[in-house]
């Protein structure tokens, strides 16, 4: 019968059984020091005589047992051994380390297991109650989908943190109140699943972090988020984004970077309009029902306009109008940051803190292949910004917009 064995680099003080590996039956080579074990069908020899340290036998009758060596400071662990084979292993293990001769030690040659008697890493875990959320145990090194709802976490756990290989994380229906910047440390996310949680932000860190080149699928629905910060749209590779069921009061002012963006869902939130860049979005689904949004107006703009224009709204225009690089290390970092929600007018220009405010309607086919209603009505319109550099533009702007209308 089988045998799973793994050789682990664990210091004494870290034992554990783990059933990774095959064996058929342990045996040895030519000389009584020298043990073999297969791990994923990889010979591994040990030198045993006069460098086992100790023998864990508890569990001997359940077919579990450990061999610690001294050098290299390694762990043999076998576990789902026949019983009978496995004190016949470790009796032999016992004779080894004494130096008894070969024809003494009660082994049979070595057979490598069949690939279907190894055990396989496990990829995928799926908890959906705290009764079975491991709480002293290791999660899986080798996880790629991991399901941890109606868990009543209120905090990720730092395990988690520690799964490198993970695709697919689904932490929804717990009480997580904030989110740990390292989460921004498993480089291969690319669902991340915080449905119906306690959450009031997502941090800049996380914006900043690997998950820019990772991560596709967002879900942030039923929070307590009000404001996502600017470097959310950081995040390139999303193309599903859920925001439901927050307390939203805008949406990222560089939202329309999310390229690859195709779905979007922000409804029921508390949307008065929506940001001028929102008209470079190209979905495929769209649902914004239930955001009180405000009555457009052109006829009535909010002038922020500065006459003259301050030094600062200057080099600004000018760094964006040509296309000047910057960056910290050759500007200031307030005009940077400054520079990083610098509006865009009809015309093409830049402007800062120096414009024209309006909105106006768009329909939102013009953004989004299929759209949900906004409202019991059967609207499919909402608000959007618009922002002029001077009163030049925005006169031009009235011209047209009152010869259509007229």
């Amino acid at each position: 019968p089988p045998a799973h064995a793994v050789a682990s680099s664990q210091t004494p003080a870290q034992h554990q059984l783990l059933p990774q590996g095959s064996v058929k039956e342990a045996g040895c080579s030519s000389s009584p020091d020298d043990i073999k074990v297969f791990f994923q069908h990889i010979t591994l020899p040990y030198c045993v005589q006069d460098n086992v340290e100790r023998l864990f036998t508890r569990f001997v009758e359940e077919g579990k047992a450990t061999v610690r060596l001294r050098e290299p400071a390694v762990d043999v662990c076998v576990s789902k051994a026949d019983v009978s084979n496995l004190k016949n292993f470790l009796s032999a293990v016992r004779l080894a380390h004494q130096g008894a001769d070969i024809g003494t030690l009660p082994l049979s040659p070595l057979v490598p297991a069949k690939t279907s008697e190894v055990e396989k890493p496990k990829t995928k875990m799926i908890i959906t109650s705290r009764r079975d959320y491991p709480l002293t145990k290791s999660f899986p090194y080798s996880l790629e989908h991991l399901q941890a709802s109606y868990c009543k976490l209120a905090r990720i756990d730092t395990r988690v943190l520690c799964l490198k290989k993970l695709r697919k994380l689904d932490l929804s229906h717990n009480h997580i109140k904030q989110l740990p910047a390292t989460i921004g440390d498993l480089v291969c996310l690319q669902e991340l699943n915080l449905h119906n949680n306690h959450l009031e932000s997502f941090s800049v860190a996380l914006c900043n972090s690997t998950l820019q080149k990772s991560l596709q699928f967002l879900d942030l629905s039923q929070n307590k988020i009000k404001a996502l910060p600017i470097q959310f749209c950081q995040l390139r590779e999303l193309v599903n984004l859920k925001l439901d069921d927050n307390e939203l009061i805008r949406l990222p002012f560089k939202v329309g970077q999310l390229s690859h963006l195709r779905f979007l869902s922000a409804a029921r939130n508390k949307l008065p309009f929506l940001p001028s860049d929102f008209r470079k979005l190209s979905l495929e689904n769209l649902d914004l029902f239930g955001n009180p949004f405000e009555q457009s107006n052109p006829l009535v703009p909010n002038i922020q306009l500065k006459i003259p224009l301050t030094l600062l709204e200057c080099a600004a225009r000018a760094t964006v109008n040509y296309r000047i690089p910057y960056g910290c290390h050759l500007l200031p970092s307030h005009l940077c940051e400054d520079l990083q929600v610098a509006k865009t007018c009809q015309c093409g220009s830049a402007c800062l803190s120096s414009f024209i405010q309006i909105t106006v309607t768009m329909n939102l086919h013009h953004v989004a292949h299929t759209v949900v209603l906004v409202d019991n009505m059967g609207g499919t319109e909402a608000p959007v910004i618009c922002y002029f550099c001077s009163l030049d533009c925005y006169s031009q702007f009235l011209d047209r917009y009152l010869q259509s209308n007229g």
